[in-house]
């Protein structure tokens, strides 16, 4: 994921920071405890899209 356009991104939701997932190509927002998924590249920045993050994944706050 281009840093540059990481900077431009926000949550939809709560318009916060989010934090890129290399491994599971996700963008975290974790005020709304949400991972937003990246499909070929491009992030899908629809909160119906998004999965919710378990207990562990917000207690291991990046």
């Amino acid at each position: 994921m281009d840093k540059k356009l990481l900077g431009m991104l926000a949550c939809p939701v709560c318009k916060g920071d989010l934090k890129f997932d290399q491994e599971k190509q996700e963008l975290i927002c974790y005020n709304d405890a949400m991972a937003f998924p990246i499909r070929e590249g491009i992030p899908v920045m629809l909160a119906v899209e998004a999965r919710t993050l378990s207990t562990d994944e917000r207690l291991a706050k990046r």
